[in-house]
């Protein structure tokens, strides 16, 4: 097994120590062992799930949904009330999609008119 100190986990999981700390006290991810000297150490498995969470929070969930994961992350009785955590959470990201579909297809229909408003300026110019 592999140890990571504090540093390296946030090295390789994008999040500050001070959040890697937050997320430990708030539940969002398991207790982090410690070695002889009491320094937290991370493994392979805590950078997986920290992994997970970094995909979590980067797709909009919030700290609350985050906490409630990684709540029932801890029992593994749990695993259909995951399934269902992750599928609102997906169904939210597909929204969100949607959402930027139509955005992106109304700003290129803005481009497109001041394009042509461009070519027209120029026109009469020339």
């Amino acid at each position: 097994m592999t140890a990571y100190s504090p540093a390296e986990a946030a090295a390789r999981s994008g999040f500050s120590i001070d959040t890697l700390r937050y997320y430990e006290r708030e539940g969002i991810l398991s207790p982090i062992a410690r070695n002889a000297s009491g320094r937290r150490v991370y493994s392979d498995n805590d950078l997986g799930m920290l992994d997970f969470l970094r995909c979590l929070r980067d797709t909009g969930m919030p700290i609350e949904r985050l906490r409630r994961y990684g709540e029932l992350c801890r029992d593994p009785q749990t695993i259909p009330e995951r399934i269902a955590l992750l599928r609102e959470h997906a169904d939210a990201v597909e929204q969100q999609i949607e959402q930027l579909h139509r955005w992106r297809a109304r700003l290129g229909d803005k481009l497109a008119w001041y394009q042509g408003q461009a070519a027209d300026t120029t026109g009469a110019e020339g």
